[in-house]
């Protein structure tokens, strides 16, 4: 497996990472038993991948002790990355209820972290959500705070915007930034890449591949799990699943004069905008790991690119990413 640098850190960590949300319940049906998903996470380790994501509102809870509890035996070959950021209920199993990065609630929830995570620092510690109602300064202040005092390593952003990202970059640096980023969300381009490699920051890209549309299984006819939360996406309606055929389309055709999959082309495209940029593609399938870790060996030339870049780039994508209260709390 290609290793890769995030930004101007020493962090390490494999060109493919694994993202694990979908691996607990809470955004969708679980298709596998903890024990399967535990030798998933395992054998994603045998196969090179040194790179996990996890967060606190995913359960809630729940994937950071099912992350824990599977890598526990393999602590030293690991990078590890989580999220605060989520308000939460006194009671164990508590639904999110709104956002929350105040200090004193910052360390709180750390100590859950680490806890459940089972190590003694984060490797990698983002804030899910820009708080409105904190200063960006007071978080990265704390977050400066926690890595000088060894209970996390690293600083990351999720979803913030560019100015967000100076102020708090000016505090404490931060090493990388999770965005969704993709062939069909291309937005990091105008204003967050630019800054991030001004900044000398990495870029973490959350659903490379679509939130699985662009792997070309999702059609308008698919019916998703009642808790799945795609189901209440706007891009997700049968509808627009209908008409953003048209870009899979394009996706299949090219793979398959390359002799790959639409996942790997999807996941290779990224791989090739930056040599600071390392996906985490989530699945819960061994064949589909294997799948991703294969867009590794796909080259694309400049002119692949180019060709990839100008046919994609015809094609309107229809329907919104997020209702309008999740769209609420990106790029602030």
């Amino acid at each position: 497996m290609q290793k890769r640098t995030l930004g101007n850190s020493k962090l390490e960590v494999s060109a493919i990472g694994l993202g694990c949300m979908r691996m607990s319940a809470g955004h969708g049906e679980v298709t596998g038993t903890k024990e399967e998903m535990i030798a998933l996470i395992r054998g994603a380790v045998e196969r090179g991948i040194t790179f996990f994501d996890t967060a606190q509102v995913y359960g809630p809870f729940v994937s950071e002790e099912l992350v824990g509890e599977a890598l526990v035996p393999l602590r030293d070959q690991v990078v590890i990355a989580t999220k605060f950021g989520f308000n939460f209920g006194p009671a164990a199993n508590s639904k999110p209820q709104g956002l929350c990065s105040r200090p004193e609630y910052i360390r709180q929830t750390v100590e859950g972290s680490l806890k459940r995570l089972r190590v003694e620092a984060i490797d990698l510690l983002y804030q899910h959500r820009v708080d409105p109602d904190v200063p960006i300064e007071e978080v990265a202040g704390t977050v400066g705070e926690l890595i000088r005092h060894g209970k996390v390593k690293h600083f990351g952003l999720s979803e913030a915007g560019a100015q967000t990202i100076r102020r708090a970059h000016a505090v404490q640096p931060v090493t990388a930034l999770q965005s969704e980023y993709s062939l069909w969300w291309k937005r990091p381009e105008e204003e967050i890449i630019p800054t991030l490699e001004e900044l000398g920051i990495g870029l973490v890209p959350y659903s490379p591949l679509g939130k699985g549309y662009l792997t070309g299984t999702i059609t308008e006819d698919t019916q998703f799990d009642p808790g799945d939360n795609r189901g209440t996406f706007p891009r997700f309606s049968a509808a627009a699943r209908k008409a953003n055929r048209a870009l899979v389309d394009v996706i299949e055709a090219f793979a398959a004069r390359k002799h790959a999959t639409p996942a790997q082309i999807a996941l290779a495209w990224l791989l090739a905008q930056k040599p600071w940029i390392a996906p985490i593609p989530g699945t819960t399938k061994l064949q589909r790991l294997e799948e991703n870790i294969g867009s590794t060996f796909v080259e694309l030339t400049a002119n692949d690119l180019q060709e990839l870049d100008s046919a994609t780039g015809q094609i309107t994508v229809e329907g919104d990413r997020y209702p309008q209260e999740l769209e609420r709390m990106t790029y602030r």
